[in-house]
């Protein structure tokens, strides 16, 4: 019997063990869940998260800014973000399964020493006006290659830092560092650019990376469980990996899920035509920013407020009904004539994809077996990287058609069509609970 179907897991017991706080009340049971930062492996994960979170918004920022500096055209910043998409996707497949084959704290040591590394090549080119497309285009793919190896295997060693019940608790205090990181980075990038210029932009960057290779430093040994560091990491690991997803209904649907909310749902790619012609009279660059703002904005707010869903043991029901309440939220935005009633709708919406994301999260590493683990994120990491992107060829071609406002508002409503179609069709999500 496939047992991830069914209302209970069954992975390994984990070896890190907090003490117990005793039970919260009050106001104090919708504040942030903060348990697993009682333990000391896991706080020094997620402390090295605050930073990087940031310093890697400073380099997001960057290049582009500089590359459409040496060119002047927008085009070139789009060929960049193809550059580096390409190379994240295909090494976070394969690091997905290395990440299930080796230590991944010596795995995680290599790759943030990596990116630290080209963030140092970023500045050195910077800093000597080198001025070359190309070289700053390579420069992307590495870094982005480097974080396709590292993600998987940093997401993948939650589970092994701290124990089931609190992993909605941990993947809320991570998802909330890195939109805080969304919304704090570029703001705090384009604060510096005129005062220190972009060179120190990367430089920041590079330093605050140093932190990180010093927390993972001091993470516990991490080495492959049941004795899988015996086993290579190849395409036939990797094609294991999507036959395990295929042949558990509640991974394929917690995957199913996100590709719903984000292709059909994302309309990031109407912000601009929105701002320039729905909500021109608020002034077209304080509208375009509040659009972009307000979904990590929501999303913040919603892990800051995240005690009480994340000790919620029906984590199926969790995903589907925060899936529908981000694709009625996106609809609300389409349908509103105010920039305030749009701002307020994307912010519902940035508070229920923080919802999806804990409990997707939760599922991904709950629901697989720990040598699973790592190619179960690696695929994570290619669907949470794509499906936005792909969302924006899909609404930008709706919206030239349809126009901005009926696109946004048909993207959310399609996306509570096929979520609610797909829980009722199919079980096994809604069955789910830890």
């Amino acid at each position: 019997m496939d047992t991830s179907d069914s209302t209970t897991t069954g992975t390994e017991p984990s070896s890190a063990h907090a003490p117990e706080a005793p039970p919260r009340r009050g106001w104090r049971r919708w504040a942030m869940d903060t348990r697993p930062l009682r333990i000391p492996a896991y706080r020094r994960l997620w402390t090295s998260t605050i930073v990087t979170a940031v310093g890697s918004q400073l380099t997001a920022v960057a290049v582009p800014k500089q590359i459409y500096d040496i060119t002047g055209s927008s085009a070139w910043v789009g060929y960049a973000s193809l550059a580096g998409l390409v190379p994240m996707v295909l090494f976070a497949l394969w690091g997905g399964a290395v990440a299930d084959t080796v230590d991944r704290r010596k795995l995680l040591l290599v790759t943030n020493t990596g990116i630290a590394v080209t963030s140092v090549l970023f500045w050195v080119q910077a800093v000597t006006s080198l001025d070359s497309v190309p070289v700053l285009m390579v420069l992307l793919a590495l870094q982005q290659a480097f974080f396709g190896l590292n993600a998987p295997a940093r997401t993948a060693s939650i589970a092994r830092l701290v124990p089931a019940d609190q992993l909605p608790a941990a993947n809320a205090l991570g998802s909330t560092v890195t939109q805080t990181g969304l919304v704090a980075g570029p703001l705090l990038a384009g604060a510096l650019i005129p005062v220190i210029g972009l060179p120190e932009l990367y430089l920041i960057d590079a330093l605050a990376l140093c932190v990180t290779v010093w927390a993972v430093a001091r993470l516990p040994a991490l080495p492959p469980l049941g004795g899988a560091g015996s086993r290579r990491a190849g395409v036939r690991e990797i094609a294991e990996g999507f036959r395990y997803i295929a042949g558990r209904k509640v991974l394929l649907l917690s995957f199913l899920a996100d590709v719903i909310a984000m292709v059909c749902g994302m309309p990031r790619a109407l912000f601009p035509q929105l701002a320039a012609e729905t909500y021109a009279s608020y002034g077209e660059g304080p509208a375009l920013g509040l659009l972009y703002a307000a979904i990590p904005v929501g999303a913040v707010l919603g892990g800051l407020f995240s005690g009480t869903f994340s000790r919620a043991r029906r984590h199926g029901w969790m995903v589907i009904g925060a899936v529908v309440a981000w694709g009625a939220a996106v609809a609300g935005c389409g349908l509103s004539g105010s920039l305030w009633w749009a701002v307020a709708f994307l912010a519902a919406a940035g508070v229920a994809d923080m919802v999806s994301m804990v409990f997707r999260g939760a599922i991904l590493l709950s629901a697989a077996t720990d040598e699973m683990r790592g190619r179960m994120q690696g695929v994570f990491t290619v669907v949470v990287a794509g499906g936005p992107r792909l969302a924006d060829v899909l609404h930008g071609t709706a919206g030239s058609v349809l126009g901005p406002r009926a696109a946004v508002a048909g993207g959310g409503l399609l996306v509570v069509v096929l979520m609610l179609g797909l829980a009722a069709t199919v079980p096994a999500l809604r069955r789910y609970r830890v």
